[in-house]
């Protein structure tokens, strides 16, 4: 291998790890089992999305299921430069709604766009 070529291989290392914009999303199901009307649940689906915004700065909302009683289709996005980071930010979102949640999740995705 040529010197110039071992010269770019931390550039190229950076460029696997860190692009220029990382779009990083969630995407949870969940059964609210204390939820007895569409009232409960919204209360509980704000308090959720309120929680995600304060203390991970992600922007949440509910996207789907609107007008089940007991279940809920939320998502949350976070901006960032680093799949890395973003991910772990909403790993770290998901292991506060499992622990400080009373929910029952049904299906959880977590995945990056690069752009």
């Amino acid at each position: 291998m040529s010197a110039s070529y071992l010269a770019k291989i931390p550039f190229m290392i950076y460029n696997i790890l860190y692009s220029d914009m990382v779009v990083s999303m969630i995407q949870l199901i969940f059964e609210i089992p204390e939820a007895g009307s569409l009232k409960d649940k919204r209360r509980i689906i704000k308090q959720l999305t309120e929680k995600l915004k304060k203390r991970f700065q992600l922007s949440a909302a509910e996207i789907d299921l609107l007008d089940s009683r007991s279940f809920a289709h939320i998502g949350g996005a976070l901006v960032s430069n680093s799949r890395v980071f973003g991910e772990s930010v909403l790993n770290k979102a998901l292991k506060m709604i499992e622990n400080e949640m009373s929910l029952r999740i049904q299906d959880v995705k977590i995945y990056s766009e690069e752009f």
